[in-house]
């Protein structure tokens, strides 16, 4: 599976990269500055980022220069172009990643450094202070959350989680949800159903929106969370019609069906949950404490809000993943690594992680950070205890290193429309899926040896 560091990876191994589509993305990397380097590079050097647009603004960029003495140029993040950066030998320093769906699909096909050298040797990140969340970050050649760690995480959200206007579910006379004790699926679609307004045939408020970050990780943490898994041992196939898969899939085709918030059949014309809640148009939004630094800047949808913890299914784990750890890794021919992995330090363990962790979008992955997070008010006190008591619940859930979950998701997308429109039986679905995303993984794991 494996190849030895330094040793050459040819361009048939560097095409399979492609060949489940582009990697997806989501929150974007930000923050501002001000603390101490301990560097093994000097002043003067250039480090380029493979990043999207909003990943890293010129100002931080600025602040780089100023901080640390290394200049970042940044290319707009593409996995052609990465392939073929990669493949004429002159890759970026640090590309972007969600470590959920991307560290076991990179690091299977050789191109990724392993990281854990830099971290022992570090003044800044050490091993002992990372948040359990950068698991995600970690790939033993057949297993995600185990072996060398390939990554970091900026921030994170369990994302699985859920916030809820309070005022919105008085106005429906729904009983809050507990604090500290997760509702089940169930429940919670019930409440969603009740929560949504209609007017005229046009939907006003979204009862609730549950899509997680991409639907092939959300059906994995939903599956696991019904006591099962949604991959083989090995990972190289999925069955959507084992019984714990498919009370996965039904729920999440009944959630659109009901038409209690957005979905591929119903989407949301802001295109995400942050503006729609924060005008009072959507009553729950299972986005994590990462949409808190959103509500904390509005002084009226602040003290109405709540976080509560994630669902659970009747009889099943109670388990509240990350579905994103988004964050960078280093490409294992990159040219400049001593001062791209400063960057790494600059970037996730000085001032940039120290602002986003009193920003509130999303927790820090640095346990040193956070002290951090957002407590002066007492919403954010609130918040901050249901969060802190969610913390235990984390686990990793593997993902296949054999599709990316882009790829499963446009099969998912051709197939289940029928389905959420009750054309065609939540089993039929299963079946389909099944076959459809076993023959993209077969190729991907012939591509991959």
């Amino acid at each position: 599976m494996r190849s030895h560091a330094g040793a050459s990876t040819s361009r048939r191994r560097f095409l399979t990269l492609a060949a489940g589509g582009a990697v997806a993305g989501s929150a974007a990397l930000n923050g501002c500055a001000l603390q101490v380097s301990t560097g093994v590079s000097g002043p003067g050097e250039t480090v380029t980022l493979m990043v999207k647009p909003d990943d890293i603004s010129p100002e931080l960029i600025k602040q780089a220069q100023n901080d640390i003495g290394v200049k970042i140029v940044t290319v707009r993040y593409d996995i052609t172009k990465l392939i073929g950066m990669m493949t004429s030998g002159s890759p970026p320093d640090l590309v972007r990643g969600i470590g959920a769906v991307d560290a076991p699909y990179f690091a299977a096909r050789d191109v990724m450094e392993e990281l854990d050298p830099y971290f022992a040797a570090s003044g800044v990140l050490k091993a002992d202070d990372l948040d359990p969340v950068n698991d995600l970050w970690r790939y033993d050649g057949r297993t995600q959350g185990k072996g060398p760690r390939y990554g970091m995480a900026k921030d994170f959200s369990q994302d699985s989680m859920y916030w809820y206007n309070t005022a919105l579910f008085e106005k429906a006379s729904v009983d809050l949800p507990p604090e500290t004790e997760p509702v089940t699926y169930e429940q919670w679609l019930e409440s969603a159903k009740r929560l949504t307004q209609r007017r005229n045939g046009q939907t006003t408020v979204f009862g609730g929106s549950y899509n997680g970050v991409l639907t092939p990780n959300l059906l994995a943490s939903l599956t696991v969370s019904a006591g099962g898994s949604l991959f083989s041992d090995d990972f190289s196939r999925v069955d959507f019609t084992t019984p714990e898969a498919r009370k996965a899939l039904g729920w999440y085709v009944d959630y659109c069906r009901a038409r209690v918030g957005p979905s591929i059949i119903q989407p949301d014309p802001n295109t995400w949950d942050g503006p729609t809640y924060q005008a009072n148009r959507m009553a729950m939004s299972n986005s994590g404490y990462w949409l808190g630094g959103l509500i904390n800047g509005d002084e009226e949808l602040a003290p109405l809000s709540r976080l509560a913890p994630a669902p659970i299914f009747e009889g099943g784990a109670r388990i509240s993943p990350c579905q994103a750890g988004t964050g960078l890794w280093m490409p294992r021919k990159a040219r400049n690594k001593d001062a791209a992995w400063r960057v790494f330090e600059w970037f996730f363990g000085e001032a940039p992680a120290e602002a986003r962790a009193s920003s509130g979008w999303g927790i820090p992955t640095l346990k040193s950070l956070r002290h951090l997070m957002p407590s002066q008010k007492s919403y954010e006190k609130r918040v901050l205890a249901v969060q802190e008591a969610e913390l235990q619940y984390f686990s990793v859930i593997a993902f296949t290193p054999y599709a990316t979950a882009d790829s499963l998701y446009a099969l998912f997308n051709q197939i289940a429309p029928a389905a959420m429109k009750g054309d065609m039986t939540v089993d039929t679905l299963a079946g389909r899926l099944s076959s459809a995303m076993n023959e993209q993984l077969k190729r991907g794991k012939e591509q991959v040896g």
